[in-house]
């Protein structure tokens, strides 16, 4: 079939100790899933109602890349979180059947414009802008769970320029991993590709242009980058 002009490549990300590539299809994201972060911005967690919002595939950066500082904010903000990466899916998956899904486990950090978000919030108007601007999804190479397993409990922590901004454990997590894909799946038919970030702990704060950042989870996989 022609095109009008040609499409672009393919996002994806890199597999730990393989060559092959993961296809990206969408990026989900769960907000307030950490009820230290949700106080701290002042909200309150209602589990009857979890906040759930999307990235572009291709805001995808590599481990170890520079991130341009983004236009149209003073206030870009770090948010460290474990992501989750699917083989398969479907609508109105069961939480029994969910971590059937998984193909995978990263680390990853939902950049913001806080600034335009609070703008956002403020007026009930949607996150977009805050959350789905170019650059705005760095994220480790992904490690398989035929290898690691499912994760229930592992350190999440980020570092910036040597200093610990954020640091919990993913056990702490109001949603679990097979809640989320239950959750999302209900709202969307879930694909082959798709990413979760899974929230953020308390700590968020804001990235200038020279700082480095270090992303773990646990001895699962690791994230860094530099903002310029």
């Amino acid at each position: 079939m022609p095109y009008v002009f040609a499409p672009a490549a393919p996002a994806s990300a890199a597999i730990g100790g393989s060559q092959a590539r993961f296809a990206v299809h969408r990026i989900y994201c769960i907000g307030r899933n950490y009820a230290e972060h949700a106080a701290e911005m002042g909200a309150s967690v209602d589990r009857g109602n979890p906040v759930f919002f999307c990235k572009p595939a291709d805001a995808i950066v590599a481990d170890g890349a520079d991130i341009p500082y983004p236009p149209a904010t003073q206030e870009l903000h770090h948010e460290v979180e474990m992501v989750v990466a699917l083989h398969s899916g479907g609508a109105d998956i069961s939480e029994q059947r969910a971590l059937e899904h998984v193909f995978g486990y990263g680390v990853g950090l939902d950049l913001t414009r806080r600034d335009l978000q609070a703008v956002a919030k403020a007026k009930g108007m949607p996150w977009d802008s805050a959350k789905a601007f170019d650059h705005a999804a760095p994220l480790s190479a992904i490690r398989a769970a035929v290898e690691i397993g499912h994760p229930q409990s592992a350190a999440l922590t980020l570092e910036v320029n040597g200093q610990m901004r954020q640091s919990t454990d993913i056990a702490q997590m109001i949603f679990s991993v097979p809640e989320i894909i239950a959750l999302l799946s209900r709202l969307f038919e879930l694909k082959a590709g798709d990413l979760i970030f899974t929230g953020t702990p308390a700590g968020v704060g804001p990235l200038v242009r020279g700082d480095r950042f270090h992303a773990r989870l646990g001895d699962i996989a690791e994230l860094r980058g530099c903002i310029v």
